[in-house]
């Protein structure tokens, strides 16, 4: 066994490396070629429903503009509520028929459960559901004098993707919709200090 695992250690890195070299290229021409085809030939967003996590600033602020100027219904999620009602106010002015605050917090999964509940009482219907909650922590592992601090970030990471995308399915399904996941580059080349990452980049 243990030599077996000597000719695993000396052969997996260079065939690693081989399989890379062979699969990267073609997969990022063909991100690039999707995001051409996509950039030419985009959705029409107008009169649809699109709930974003999130948006109190940062990323999920700028697509929630993004989605007014093209005419869209949002329902806008976040902890921060005054934040929040600052966006919703400028994606009024910017184009958006309708756009409603939802004070959540993602972790906690009736707060989610809230959420699709709050769109369907105000729209019916829910078309694109954008998952860009998420948060961050510059830490070592081994810094940590309390373990489970770095709970939290995987419950919003993760759990706050999964828990609100689980109650709008059912609703997506009618309406043919989109679920929309924001990820980050240090998913798969994780930085310093960050010990772990969750799928979207965060800190685990």
């Amino acid at each position: 066994m243990e030599v077996i695992n000597k000719i695993f250690n000396l052969a997996a890195p260079p065939f690693t490396f081989f399989i890379l070299c062979l699969f990267l290229p073609p997969f990022h021409f063909l991100k690039f070629c999707l995001s051409v085809f996509t950039s030419i030939f985009s959705e029409d967003v107008a009169g649809k429903v699109v709930i974003i996590t999130g948006a109190s600033s940062g990323i999920g602020e700028q697509l929630a503009y993004e989605y007014a100027r093209r005419g869209a219904y949002l329902v806008l999620a976040a902890r921060r509520e005054k934040s929040l009602r600052e966006v919703a106010n400028m994606c009024l002015e910017l184009g958006s028929p309708d756009s409603i605050t939802v004070n959540a917090d993602v972790s906690n999964v009736n707060d989610c459960k809230r959420i699709v509940d709050t769109t369907i009482t105000n729209f019916g219907r829910v078309d694109h559901l954008v998952n860009n909650a998420g948060i961050t922590s510059i830490s070592m592992l081994a810094d940590y004098e309390d373990i489970t601090i770095p709970r939290s970030i995987m419950d919003i990471n993760f759990w706050g993707s999964v828990y609100i995308t689980q109650f709008a399915i059912p609703h997506l399904k009618r309406t043919g919709g989109k679920i929309i996941v924001m990820s980050s580059s240090a998913s798969w080349l994780p930085t310093p200090r960050m010990s772990k990452q969750s799928s979207n980049g965060g800190l685990i």
